[in-house]
């Protein structure tokens, strides 16, 4: 599965600001920001993440799969420290 693909599965299922998605092959990571997760706990913000993608993992396109979920308020602060 390409990276591209990943975001537009992400982008068209959940209301994001943006996608970030690297990777090779089926291990990838994850970046996403929106207003949605403000208020929602870490296990709350992948699960909201791993859902649309749930198919893909269930046929083994996405095998490996690290999340990072941030508001708008989050990224802001913490997107230094990611090289974004």
């Amino acid at each position: 599965m390409e990276t591209s693909e990943i975001k537009d599965v992400l982008m068209k299922a959940l209301a994001l600001d943006e996608a970030h998605i690297t990777g090779d092959g089926s291990h990838f990571q994850v970046i996403v920001v929106g207003a949605m997760f403000d208020g929602m706990s870490r296990v709350k913000k992948q699960q909201t993440v791993y859902a649309p993608l749930m198919e893909y993992i269930a046929d083994n396109r996405i095998h490996a799969l690290s999340i990072k979920a941030y508001t708008p308020e989050e990224w802001a602060r913490d997107r230094k420290l990611s090289g974004l």
